[in-house]
């Protein structure tokens, strides 16, 4: 494992972001495993929310089903995994608030909750397989 990820995984854990994952993770997914870059892949989840086929929190990503959509789509793993070094750089859980606080921007400036969250722009738009809409208000 590179340098970085082996330093993202000691950070999540320390800043109880991927503890709150794994929590997470036995609670509503199947199983855990290891994946690549020191992430841990919870498959199988089944919680009604969030609403999307992968999250992640801290070093742990979340995937609906039997995580296939990783191996068909490599490049939401890629996303998920930015996803993860955000939550390093963001003091763990609080992350979290601050993502649906962007999430609300993104829904008030255009009506979807990722095309001007900056979370989702930082961890690529289309790799996490949204598309940028536009601004509901604009001047033509």
């Amino acid at each position: 494992m590179e340098r970085r990820h082996r330093l993202r995984q000691i950070v999540n854990v320390a800043n109880l972001s991927t503890p709150l994952g794994v929590l997470l993770a036995r609670t509503g997914t199947g199983g855990l495993r290891r994946g690549p870059q020191g992430l841990l892949i919870g498959t199988g989840y089944r919680l009604p929310l969030p609403v999307a086929p992968a999250f992640t929190v801290g070093n742990v990503v979340l995937v609906r089903g039997d995580g296939s959509v990783l191996e068909r789509r490599p490049r939401l793993l890629a996303h998920e995994a930015r996803h993860a070094t955000q939550y390093a750089c963001c003091l763990g859980p609080l992350m979290i608030v601050l993502y649906l606080a962007g999430a609300g921007l993104s829904m008030a400036l255009c009506g979807d909750h990722a095309s001007y969250n900056p979370f989702e722009r930082l961890a690529g738009l289309e790799d996490g397989g949204y598309t940028k809409r536009p601004l509901r208000f604009t001047r033509h």
